[in-house]
């Protein structure tokens, strides 16, 4: 049962993270990588620190495992490793995107963009509208 309550959770949760927060925070995503894998992935992480019971996790001393069980202390320690794991991601991201800009740069030009990148990038028509 907690595994569709997560799964609910992350679902609901996820959804309003790429259609009202990217609208509300005006990012661009267009795959909605952030809403689905940073956003689902926090939602897990900290679920699977409320949710985790003996019957899953049959740990050596008998305490309890996850919050359910009344241990505080694997809640507060994924929340460490799901903060370390965003300013990680954030630094490495904004180290290759500097690098990137350098080389490539990470943005084409207005009147290209307002062409279309399929034609001018690629050569090809992306939709042909008959």
């Amino acid at each position: 049962m907690p595994s569709i309550l997560m799964g609910a959770a992350a679902g609901a949760i996820c959804y309003f993270a790429c259609t009202t927060l990217k609208s509300k925070l005006k990012y661009d995503d267009s795959l909605d990588a952030f809403g689905v894998h940073g956003v689902g992935g926090v939602v897990g992480a900290m679920l699977t620190g409320v949710f985790a019971t003996r019957a899953v996790n049959d740990m050596a001393d008998g305490g309890p495992v996850g919050l359910i069980d009344g241990n505080v202390g694997l809640l507060a320690g994924q929340a460490v490793a799901v903060l370390v794991t965003i300013v990680y991601a954030m630094v490495v991201s904004l180290i290759l995107l500097k690098l990137i800009d350098s080389v490539l740069g990470l943005r084409v030009e207005k009147d290209i963009e307002a062409q279309g990148l399929d034609l001018t990038q690629h050569g090809e028509d992306g939709y042909l509208f008959l």
